[in-house]
């Protein structure tokens, strides 16, 4: 399949006057076409049956760089997969992503897909700490995406545990941080962990809860 393929497919599920009320709403300079998320599901969907995966990632590849706000969705939705071996092309695309993320509905997706292939490779761990010295807030911010499902975990093996107690020594340096959306992406996963271990949220909280935006800490324990 085809990079303009792939697009006039998105293209005929273009909802008249959604383009204009995307734009405004994500107030990021770049082409909108106006169709819904449950359409580009749909479309991926299709696509990665039908594609290998060195297939999806060159095409993933080429959507990005359009720049299309639908096309960097479908881009992270071809590569947002439980299983994929081998996997190194598809974690070195997803991170090549980084420099260009500017809006958390992209930046979400790509960390989605990102998501399932640290899982699958913790060791990729090392890499994602980088990202939290980045001058990027987005960058920064992705390193707590990309580990979310660290949070999520019951009965934790060693390497899951010492993962999700390394991002929470992360967390506990971006508290300081006064970024909006540094200080939401903690509240986030800690929000997520205090359903699967509520006495660690507690303890960070006692420790670090005073750096934390009014906003974030209400977010945090929400679950408490």
């Amino acid at each position: 399949m085809t990079p303009e393929t792939a697009l006039d497919q998105i293209r005929t599920h273009a909802e008249p006057g959604r383009a204009e009320g995307m734009a405004d709403y994500h107030k990021v300079p770049r082409d909108y076409l106006g169709v819904p998320n449950p359409a580009i599901n749909d479309l991926t969907t299709e696509w990665r049956r039908a594609l290998t995966v060195e297939e999806r990632v060159t095409l993933a590849d080429a959507l990005w760089r359009t720049n299309i706000f639908e096309a960097r969705l479908a881009a992270a939705k071809l590569l947002t997969q439980a299983r994929i071996t081998p996997d190194d092309a598809v974690w070195a695309l997803i991170t090549a992503w980084l420099p260009d993320l500017d809006s958390w509905a992209i930046a979400d997706h790509a960390m989605t897909a990102g998501q399932r292939r640290l899982m699958a490779d913790l060791t990729r761990m090392d890499e994602v700490e980088t990202w939290t010295t980045s001058d990027s807030h987005w960058i920064r911010r992705a390193a707590m995406i990309v580990t979310l499902p660290l949070a999520k975990l019951n009965n934790l093996k060693p390497a899951e545990a010492e993962a999700r107690e390394r991002v929470l020594g992360w967390a506990a340096a971006y508290v300081q941080d006064s970024e909006w959306f540094i200080q939401k992406s903690v509240a986030w996963w800690l929000r997520d962990l205090s359903k699967h271990d509520p006495d660690r949220v507690r303890a960070f909280m006692a420790a670090n809860g005073r750096h934390m935006k009014p906003f974030a800490r209400k977010e945090a324990e929400k679950f408490l």
